[in-house]
């Protein structure tokens, strides 16, 4: 089989289960040595204690297979510990070629219930995880650039969610956890796009701990893959890490159930300019009140259209 990924490195974190685990899985199946990162803790809130267990299973799946990998269990939302675990990666492989960022927690509530620590949690370990991460592998991409005198290779995606282009209401932290990942990385993107790295966004949907309350009341097929199996996000992972994607970046893909829909960067609707110095009150008044008279009720920037997507479907817009 082609193995487009041989001879290249990646760290996958939040592997230890659900979708990292099948995105670590296919990373090495496409040839890659793997650092399968996960802090290990039992509660998909981030409680209980952290344990090396899930990584070096999925890490012994790896090895099993035939592949390479190594288990690492520090926490992604530790700024040392981020570093030292990019680090584990340059010094276990001689180099980094493919981060792909996946750890995350869930805190659900309301916006007037929720509490600071649930909003805290759940910022620290997606966004700044991802953050994390990403700045100490594009310092390594930076200076290995620099030696090199030209560009290197170098791959990062990124998981946001639907929650945060559909504007879930039970999870205002997750949902702005899931859109300042996408800030970050087009902001990456644009920023190390000259040394040779790419930075792309997904948001996948998939059955696992962290959703099995959403899916609880969709049943899995007696035969086949499930729709909402990680494996049908994971090919898209490694496709965005292969060389065959280098024309790809600061991208957002929608990816599950064999569907993937390329994501329209958003578009000015309607432009009002006033025709003195400055707007006044009654200008904008004017203008802007009988704009949103006619528009949907409910109406919102948010593209809950999106979850309405499924194999087969043609977005508006989309080729046919």
């Amino acid at each position: 089989m082609s193995l487009p990924l041989a001879g290249l490195s990646a760290l996958v974190t939040g592997a230890g289960r659900g979708l990292g685990r099948a995105e670590a899985l296919e990373l090495a199946r496409l040839g890659a040595a793997v650092v399968v990162n996960d802090h290990g803790q039992p509660g998909r809130d981030g409680s209980g204690a952290a344990s090396a267990g899930p990584a070096e299973q999925v890490a012994a799946e790896i090895r099993a297979a035939g592949g390479t990998a190594v288990p690492h269990t520090g926490d992604v939302s530790d700024f040392q510990q981020a570093e030292e675990l990019v680090a584990s990666a340059i010094d276990r492989f001689g180099k980094l070629d493919i981060l792909v960022n996946n750890a995350g927690i869930l805190r659900d509530r309301m916006v007037f219930s929720m509490t600071e620590d649930e909003w805290d949690a759940v910022i620290r370990v997606h966004l700044k995880g991802h953050f994390n991460t990403t700045r100490f592998a594009a310092a390594h991409w930076r200076e290995r650039a620099k030696a090199a005198g030209g560009a290197v290779y170098g791959r990062i995606v990124n998981t946001s969610s639907e929650a945060f282009l559909a504007g879930s209401a039970g999870q205002p932290n997750y949902a702005a956890a899931k859109g300042g990942i996408v800030g970050l990385t087009t902001s990456t993107a644009l920023a190390l796009a000259k040394y040779g790295v790419t930075a792309n966004v997904i948001c996948p949907r998939a059955r696992t701990r962290m959703t099995e309350d959403v899916f609880a009341g969709l049943r899995q097929p007696e035969e086949g893959l499930d729709p909402l199996a990680p494996e049908h996000v994971a090919p898209l992972v490694g496709y965005l890490a292969a060389p065959a994607a280098a024309g790809v970046n600061g991208q957002l893909l929608v990816v599950h159930g064999g569907m993937v829909a390329v994501i329209e960067r958003p578009r000015v609707r309607a432009r009002f300019d006033s025709e003195q110095e400055a707007f006044t009150y009654d200008e904008l008044d004017a203008l802007l009140t009988p704009h949103y008279a006619d528009r949907p009720p409910g109406e919102t920037f948010a593209a809950a259209e999106v979850l309405g997507l499924g194999r087969g479907d043609k977005a508006k817009g989309a080729p046919a």
